[in-house]
């Protein structure tokens, strides 16, 4: 019988020859030290893109939302879903998805097509909730039971939120004293 010989090819001895001697002196210091050596990365690891931010990304601050004042707010009567995502700065899914989550509380309003429409009302609740859910790290269950609870809740963090905003304005002038 014929007996079968592996061939190999190489088209550049040196790059060959680089990281086959690296290999081998990171083997034999593994040996040295008696520890098993850990194999190398083919590819260097990427953070994935996917999924939610982190808190750190998103500054954990209400920066990232642009909600207008009330007054430019309430000029229009309704906002479509495509401006409230850009107001948040989320996808057009996470807005449908809370506001089939919320919608005792939420009440949108769809044309003959299905696209949906939201009163100013709705983007201030819309602000709670992603306060609630990213902010505070509430369950979607537990934000709808808080809302529940608490009727006032929209005053309340109405309020907390004007403060915060006379805060860092007295911050501004103490910074530039």
């Amino acid at each position: 019988m014929a007996e079968i010989k592996q061939i190999t090819f190489s088209f550049d001895p040196a790059d060959a020859a680089a990281p086959a001697a690296a290999k081998t002196e990171g083997l034999a210091q593994a040996k040295k030290r008696g520890r098993k050596p850990k194999p190398a990365p083919l590819v260097p690891r990427q953070p994935a893109k996917r999924g939610r931010m982190s808190l750190k990304e998103s500054d954990a601050g209400t920066e990232l939302i642009e909600i207008p004042d009330n007054e430019i707010l309430y000029q229009k009567q309704y906002y479509s879903i495509g401006q409230v995502a850009e107001m948040f700065h989320v996808n057009h899914s996470l807005i449908r998805m809370w506001s089939n989550e919320f919608e005792a509380f939420i009440q949108t309003r769809k044309n003959k097509k299905g696209d949906r429409y939201f009163r100013p009302d709705d983007i201030k609740t819309l602000q709670l909730i992603h306060h609630l859910l990213r902010h505070r790290k509430f369950t979607m269950e537990g934000a709808r039971d808080y809302l529940k609870k608490h009727k006032n809740a929209d005053e309340r963090f109405a309020m907390i939120e004007s403060l915060q905003k006379i805060k860092s304005f007295l911050l501004e002038i103490k910074a530039s004293l």
